[in-house]
């Protein structure tokens, strides 16, 4: 018998129950063609067959897994498909694409993961030809890995070879093109400032190219330090520091990340900048609960691996059904995170002062001379008038920046990670070696009054020099707010610096003598308590002529508290009270803290300045009803309950104000 008629074929499953054996004519029979026709195509001498007969008969030995035998030499098909990937996550959904395809054309697939190892990828080579596959696609480890081809050949097994280094551009997906799409969404918008978010990986060399060679043909400047490789704290300082309007992210996971970030420090999204990034065709949910789909173009890596299979296929059987290049089509997946830059930025609050540690010690009477209390009961967690104020201020939903200085100890530690879950930024926060975060002892007693004493630590170390080289954060800052636990000239450079960057100044004179005429001449809103004012300003009068005197020496306005009995604001037209919320008294300690923060954010939600006082009231007034300072503070829901409960009073006299 000749080779071409001693092709065979085993049918399982038959109606008899039994194995049949096909000759060339049963073959022919089932095809609708004559033995010579079937005996070219499976021998590959099928140039003056038509594509579709030569497909018809294909389709059944593929179907069949007919095997050719030959006297002479045996050739034949394992209907096997190799395929060698660098990594198990270097093909996303791409190898789902290559097995549903090989499947639908009768092949299976013996597939090879090489961990990104040189030796085992040689091994795994090996081992694909030793089962005798029909054909290769194969995703090289490196450079050198291309020598390893010399075994493919000397088998004569066809190969594909895809990645970075791929025959053809056509076995690489275009993330460079990718790259280039996503950048112009956001240069067609009028984005100038871009920054671009990648991860080290397979696409990561051509999505810095596309980003770049976009900026370049739309004459925009590339900068090396607006390209992040992670999420964190630099990422957040570099985007105020430069303006960043819009970010593109090579990956979804990872702008989901940034996005999250974001977020937790008050960033709205589109609003204060655009992200687009690419994502791959995954079924799988990606979006956190809460948070908007990210805008972006779908990688379809499951339709190129199709492609690659097709290829590869083709190639075995001497056949070309597939294009010679793989069309990526790209559109915008939604614009929820996409939107022309802000005019101005979203504004924020500065708050600059004392970062301690606080221990609280609650004991029946509060301590006088001679006398000796005891405890035992106390608590210990991070505070300080600034930092207290920075919380207060990001509860109520907005951008915070905390500027002063904390020990080279394991208590910083403590008020860096308390900050951080607060959502307020870091970055100005700095270890001074050699000193100790600042501490406060505060002793409460049974009907709630505190007293409190101060080591200074760390926060006597802050200068105006420090203030100057962190003045990057009061760009685009609205407030900022000042105590005087900290140097006085390190208070006057922090209002000076704060003007100068168009923010407002509200100033708490704690823990000082006297407050110098320099100071309130850079001061738009003084708030002391009864006991400050006296301190501050002392000599006779009442408390709104000492209000009134420290608004000739400079202030623009000075607000009272008087705890129990509200609040009075002194301006230059008049006065007036606001009195305070009734409420049980647990702990008075951080209740002026609570106001000012309160009064800062209202005021930057655009409330006009007498609804202001009396929210920071409402919150004043929750803040004593709780233990604590930062556990105390009260947040937008809460405050906004409070309101509900309680319209604002008409007060007692007239101060002649306008919006602040």
């Amino acid at each position: 018998m000749g080779a071409d008629q001693a092709l065979q074929v085993v049918l399982d499953g038959d109606d008899s129950g039994g194995r049949v054996s096909m000759n060339i004519k049963d073959i022919a029979g089932l095809a609708g063609v004559s033995t010579s026709t079937v005996s070219k195509i499976v021998n590959h001498k099928d140039a003056d067959i038509t594509d579709a007969t030569r497909q018809r008969v294909l389709d059944l030995v593929r179907r069949y897994h007919y095997v050719p035998y030959s006297s002479a030499k045996p050739q034949t098909a394992s209907w096997r498909i190799g395929v060698l990937l660098r990594s198990s996550i270097s093909m996303d959904t791409t190898l789902d694409g290559i097995i549903k395809t090989a499947q639908a054309e009768g092949y299976g697939t013996l597939v090879f993961d090489s961990f990104s190892d040189r030796d085992q990828e040689e091994a795994n080579l090996k081992a694909a030809l030793e089962q005798k596959v029909d054909g290769i696609i194969w995703e090289p480890v490196g450079r050198e890995s291309l020598t390893l081809k010399k075994l493919i050949e000397e088998e004569g097994v066809p190969e594909l070879t895809i990645g970075p280094l791929g025959d053809d551009r056509s076995s690489l997906l275009s993330y460079e093109e990718a790259a280039y799409r996503i950048t112009r969404e956001l240069v067609d918008r009028k984005h100038a400032s871009i920054a671009c978010l990648v991860t080290p990986g397979r696409r990561m060399d051509s999505f810095l190219r596309g980003y770049r060679r976009c900026l370049f043909d739309h004459n925009l400047e590339f900068h090396e330090d607006l390209v992040f490789r992670q999420v964190d704290d630099e990422t957040s300082r570099i985007m105020d520091g430069r303006q960043v309007t819009g970010v593109v992210a090579s990956h979804y996971r990872l702008a989901l990340e940034l996005l999250q970030y974001a977020q937790s420090l008050h960033y709205r999204i589109p609003q204060d900048f655009s992200l687009v990034s690419l994502k791959n065709d995954t079924s799988e949910p990606l979006r956190y609960p809460g948070s908007p789909v990210v805008s972006s173009y779908t990688m379809r890596n499951a339709d190129f691996g199709s492609y690659l299979c097709g290829r590869i296929i083709d190639t075995i059987g001497h056949r070309t059904t597939n294009p010679e290049t793989f069309d990526q089509a790209f559109h915008l997946d939604g614009e929820s995170t996409v939107a022309p830059p802000p005019l101005m930025r979203r504004k924020r609050i500065v708050v600059v002062g004392s970062i301690n540690f606080d221990t609280y010690l609650t004991v029946p009477d509060l301590p006088r001379a001679g006398m000796t209390v005891s405890t035992h009961t106390y608590a210990s967690t991070p505070g300080g008038k600034a930092a207290n104020q920075a919380i207060g201020a990001a509860r109520l939903g907005h951008r915070v920046s905390l500027i002063g200085n904390v020990g080279n100890d394991a208590t910083a530690d403590k008020i860096y990670g308390s900050m951080r879950r607060a959502h307020v930024d870091t970055t100005g926060i700095k270890r001074v070696t050699g000193r100790d975060t600042g501490k406060a002892y505060i002793f409460v007693d049974d009907r709630g009054e505190s007293t409190i004493s101060l080591v200074a630590g760390a926060n006597a170390t802050l200068t105006p020099a420090d203030i100057r080289g962190r003045k990057r954060l009061f760009e685009n800052a609205a407030y900022c707010l000042v105590q005087t636990e900290i140097p006085l000239d390190a208070v006057q450079e922090a209002c000076r610096t704060a003007r100068r960057h168009g923010a407002k100044t509200i100033v708490k004179p704690s823990s000082c003598t006297s407050l110098p005429g320099g100071i309130l001449e850079e001061t738009d809103m003084l708030i002391p308590n009864l006991s400050e004012l006296e301190t501050i300003c002392p000599g006779g009068g009442t408390k709104v002529q000492k209000a009134e005197r420290l608004i000739k020496a400079g202030a623009g306005m000075v607000i009272i508290t008087e705890g129990e009995r509200g609040c009075t604001l002194v301006t230059g037209k008049g006065h007036r009270t606001f009195p305070a919320r009734k409420t049980r008294v647990v702990d008075d300690t951080g209740a002026g803290d609570a106001f000012i923060s309160a009064l800062a954010a209202c005021l930057l939600d655009g409330v006009d300045l007498e609804k202001a006082i009396f929210m920071a009231n409402q919150a004043a007034a929750f803040s004593v009803s709780q233990e604590g300072v930062i556990p105390s503070m009260v947040d937008r829901q809460q405050l906004e309950c409070l309101m509900s409960r309680k319209e604002a009073p008409e007060g007692r006299g007239r101060a002649g104000v306008s919006p602040v």
